[in-house]
């Protein structure tokens, strides 16, 4: 009998966000047979209470999942300590874990699949993480695939990957930089990886993600990824606290069932690769972006 992951929901002031994402999860047929972690953060100053306390009454009154855990943070630990300390003590506990961020709208089947990949891959050392987003819509793309390459948005792992997770970006990035890798790790200079690394070392950011990228790249970890996305990012609505405006990163709901067949031999997937790096080149050079803050200025759509 398959053991099923516990979900770890990470949470913080947006109800309706919170709302749709654990209604989607609901349409997921294994919701009933899965554990579910909340965790919620508490609120940075006196504005954001009042909506930090909606999502927290909210959580207490949700149903239909096996067993539920509820963790309320007493300070405001920001999503990266939040979800380094969640995830290593459920997967530490458990194996193995899905993990969701509030903003995330997943597809019927989202369960089954990260389910089914978990299994389908826990004793493969050279895969270790699990990505259920596809946001480059490159029809090109096979229904999954490998890659050295980690997306954050709807994904699982075990405990013998996460020990490979290292907290330290200056460590991260000087290994990257000695084996004249940032170039590769920028999908060939594509998108500015390196750039958000160095951004997070300078406390101008707070990602937990670009650090788990750098700590599997590194390590020439590949991912599962899919081409068919399980998962709709629905945080670009300027509500986020680490996400600005814009649709830039949307993907089609997938509403069929994406099997899981074990990929031989394991290595990255070169095309897909190109995909990404196509897709970069297309929407992350100077142009693009210049015309995207237009757009959006004279919408009066004013997010990042």
């Amino acid at each position: 009998m398959m053991k099923y992951a516990p979900i770890l929901l990470f949470t913080y002031n947006r109800l309706s966000h919170t709302r749709r994402c654990v209604e989607a999860l609901l349409n997921n047929s294994l919701a009933s047979e899965s554990e579910l972690f909340i965790y919620s953060d508490a609120a940075k100053d006196e504005t954001q209470q009042k909506a930090v306390e909606e999502v927290r009454q909210y959580i207490h009154t949700i149903r239909g999942f096996k067993h539920i855990t509820i963790t309320e943070r007493d300070e405001n630990w920001g999503l990266a300590l939040s979800i380094i300390d969640g995830v290593t003590t459920q997967v530490n506990r458990y194996g193995r874990v899905i993990v969701l961020e509030d903003d995330l709208v997943v597809a019927p089947h989202f369960l089954q699949f990260m389910n089914d990949a978990l299994e389908t891959y826990k004793d493969e050392p050279q895969v270790g993480h699990i990505q259920a987003c596809d946001f480059t819509q490159d029809p090109t793309l096979p229904e999954t695939f490998l890659i050295r390459w980690t997306g954050s948005w709807g994904w699982g792992t075990w405990d013998r990957a996460w020990k490979h997770f290292n907290p330290n970006g200056k460590a991260l990035l000087q290994e990257l930089i000695d084996r004249k890798l940032t170039y590769t790790f920028d999908f060939n200079g594509k998108y500015g990886y390196t750039r958000m690394l160095r951004r997070q070392i300078e406390g101008k950011n707070n990602s937990w993600a670009i650090r788990w990228n750098a700590s599997l790249f590194l390590k020439g970890i590949l991912s599962l990824n899919v081409g068919r996305s399980l998962v709709q990012n629905e945080g670009f609505d300027g509500s986020g606290t680490n996400c600005g405006g814009g649709r830039l990163y949307a993907s089609q709901l997938h509403m069929d069932v994406l099997p899981v067949q074990k990929i031989n031999p394991i290595e990255e997937n070169k095309e897909a690769r190109q995909a990404f790096v196509r897709y970069y080149a297309r929407t992350n050079s100077f142009w693009a972006k210049a015309i995207r803050r237009i757009k959006r200025t004279l919408k009066g759509d004013f997010g990042a």
